[in-house]
């Protein structure tokens, strides 16, 4: 691994992988994998969490091409500086903030959705000018071996039936350790619907917990299963104390005809992401970022956010020796005059209207003295 890493950033200082060029191309070599080789993604996470065909286009695949069709069309825009507001003091300066990539950065991937939560954020630092290392989930190990055979190849280096456990689209648990750890969270608990379980295919039904006591474990840990467990409030302001006493979570799913309480909720308590009226939806969006807050995560990823999250947003101001004189106000000896001229200048704002009139008062009265010395 040490050397892998020596050999990435050796090919980041080359600076290969800066020039917007470079990342357009890596990004269109990206989708035309996605793209050619679509059946085999398709069979690996199936294999890996048997889930339909469907869901994994729906949840996966979709999500990736519609970020590299995002990245591709808004790219050239992020990608050059922008101008910044100026004080008195920099007027006369360039003034602008430069995106620079980070350098070397390691995404580890997640076995519940191996495809995109490991190819999304490559796509974001593809884009940001990063060189990547990516390690995916060892627990998805037949979309990490997919993964492992088709990238240095294309880059620089509705609900079930009433039978649910014979459905095809029913997914699994990702392996027996996960299977086990979900199981004990159902100990002491009481079922009101599901429970069955199946060891040999690692089968879970759906299963809704009731009389939940919030301090058993089931509510201390993300699931990562078919376990819906129910903590019955006597009104709105007791969901939101209950929300508020616990870490921030990843998103918060709010469902009512109420617009107003909806609102609400948004609005006294903190999580990653909200959606209202149904689950998940707001990942899909990539002008949303995605990420928690707190416990649930750092940082944000999707579209912009991530070639922002993997982007240095860096300061430049440029200035001209020849307006050298103007800096004495800054150096010894000091002066209360000095002092007061510093207040003004570097706590005022200037709009560009109010700039212009002071500009035009300021010619004016020298043109006033000007006129007065010839007269006289």
């Amino acid at each position: 691994m040490e050397l892998e890493v020596r050999r990435v950033r050796q090919a980041f200082l080359s600076g290969r992988s800066r020039p917007l060029r470079f990342r357009l191309q890596q990004l269109e070599a990206l989708r035309r994998m996605v793209q050619e080789r679509e059946k085999d993604i398709l069979t690996a996470i199936a294999a890996d969490l048997c889930k339909s065909e469907f869901n994994v286009y729906s949840q996966e695949v979709i999500t990736v091409l519609g970020e590299i069709d995002f990245m591709l069309e808004n790219l050239p825009e992020w990608v050059t500086a922008k101008p910044v507001k100026k004080n008195v003091l920099t007027m006369l300066d360039e003034a602008y903030i430069q995106p620079q990539p980070l350098g070397v950065v390691l995404i580890i991937g997640a076995w519940n959705y191996p495809f995109v939560l490991t190819i999304q954020p490559l796509i974001g630092a593809i884009a940001a000018g990063n060189a990547v290392i990516i390690k995916p989930s060892e627990l998805s190990e037949n979309t990490a071996k997919i993964l492992a055979k088709l990238l240095p190849q294309y880059l620089d280096q509705e609900f079930y039936g009433e039978n649910i456990k014979e459905s095809p689209d029913y997914e699994r648990i990702i392996n027996l350790r996960h299977f086990k750890r979900i199981l004990s969270l159902l100990e002491g608990q009481k079922i009101a619907f599901g429970g069955e379980t199946d060891e040999a295919t690692r089968y879970i039904a759906p299963t809704v917990l009731t009389d939940v006591d919030p301090k058993t474990k089931v509510m201390q840990e993300e699931i990562f299963g078919p376990i819906l467990p129910i903590v019955p409030v006597k009104n709105v302001d007791e969901a939101i104390n209950f929300i508020n006493e616990r870490e921030k979570p990843l998103a918060l799913y709010v469902f009512s005809h109420n617009h107003k309480l909806i609102k609400r909720m948004i609005d006294e308590t903190s999580s990653g992401g909200v959606t209202g009226n149904d689950v998940i939806m707001h990942f899909t969006l990539n002008s949303f970022p995605f990420g928690g807050v707190g416990s649930s995560g750092m940082g944000a990823y999707h579209g912009k956010h991530s070639f922002d999250t993997f982007s240095h947003q860096r300061p430049c101001l440029l200035k001209s020796l020849k307006r050298e004189g103007a800096n004495k106000l800054r150096y010894p000896p000091n002066s209360q005059s000095k002092v007061d001229w510093g207040k003004f200048f570097l706590l005022k704002r200037f709009n560009k209207e109010k700039l212009g009139l002071l500009l035009l008062t300021f010619l004016g009265i020298v043109a006033a003295v000007l006129v007065k010395a010839e007269y006289y």
